[in-house]
């Protein structure tokens, strides 16, 4: 272990993307002087997306790694201290915070604010990942709109795959539902509405194995799916993937130590970014399954600056 001496800050975020970024840019512009800690890929789900159409403030089409890069480059032209360092261990039972990093150092926060996001569930295909913003999503509310006219499938049984394939046939022609069981883990009232939609088709006890596109322009032309009754493989004609086979919300780091639901989610007070210890605070997908949007992270990362202010100013 290094001896490093300990970096103390009044606010420390960890974790990049929107909530990360958006808390860092308010955090600084209250001469809070924030820390940042980012792991090796900063900037979130929204880097591995390309067309981004739907975040406020651009009528041309925006590319994710780019609005990324740019809430980077505001947060530190403010005054965030940004630092790429793998936090492997925190203490939040006693003031103030830790956070100890696979490089030796410790860091000490009066405040702390928690935005690591999550990461979506993969099939764990060599050639979805292939195809990853080129024609196979984990988000409908991001990508379906680019496939009007278009048929497409959805992987999965549960609400999300369910609300999902719903969605997506406000766009395309046809919707898939592609689910390994013979029947789907959603809620009745939704199962009940998916099955009175004219342009879902489900298929039944069926697993995806391959991904079949061209690489010049990158594009998917049809999956290859296999029945698993009766082993059958067949190739089904789609121009799109859709995964909805769930999120994994990066919280594994506070186990025992903060409140989260069943799925490892974080619990926030009711209108409020604020955990169930004062002065640690959760924004964007750590604690957020519903919504799920840049916008949203970003707004929740401006809530978790303001409410670390306030809780400065009066444990001063």
């Amino acid at each position: 272990m290094n001896n490093k001496s300990t970096k103390h800050t009044k606010v420390l975020i960890l974790g990049s993307g929107p909530a990360g970024y958006t808390a860092a840019i308010y955090a600084a512009r209250a001469m809070l002087k924030p820390i940042l800690i980012h792991g090796s890929q900063p900037g979130g789900q929204l880097t591995t997306t390309t067309d981004v159409e739907n975040y406020p403030g651009y009528s041309k089409v925006i590319q994710g790694p780019w609005l990324m890069d740019e809430m980077k480059g505001q947060a530190e032209a403010v005054g965030t201290e940004m630092i790429q360092d793998h936090i492997s261990k925190v203490d939040l039972t006693k003031k103030p915070f830790t956070a100890t990093g696979d490089s030796g150092q410790v860091y000490t926060a009066d405040s702390f604010i928690i935005s690591t996001g999550a990461q979506a569930r993969w099939l764990n295909l060599k050639s979805e990942q292939e195809f990853r913003g080129f024609g196979v999503s984990a988000c409908a509310t991001c990508d379906g709109f680019f496939f009007k006219e278009k048929e497409v499938a959805v992987v999965g049984g549960g609400n999300a795959a369910v609300e999902e394939a719903m969605f997506l046939t406000k766009f395309a022609s046809k919707v898939y539902l592609i689910h390994r069981r013979n029947e789907l883990r959603a809620e009745k009232m939704l199962q009940a509405k998916l099955r009175s939609n004219k342009n879902i088709e489900i298929i039944w006890d069926t697993v995806v194995e391959d991904v079949i596109g061209t690489k010049e322009p990158k594009t998917v032309n049809s999956l290859k799916i296999k029945n698993l009754k009766d082993n059958k493989v067949k190739d089904l004609k789609v121009d799109g993937l859709f995964i909805a086979i769930g999120h994994d919300p990066a919280t594994s780091l506070f186990k025992d130590q903060l409140k989260m639901d069943k799925e490892g989610y974080l619990i926030t007070k009711p209108d409020s970014t604020e955990t169930n210890i004062p002065g640690v605070f959760a924004a964007g997908d750590v604690k957020d399954k519903i919504f799920r949007q840049a916008v949203t992270a970003a707004g929740m990362g401006c809530m978790s600056a303001l409410e670390a202010e306030k809780y400065l100013s009066e444990s001063n």
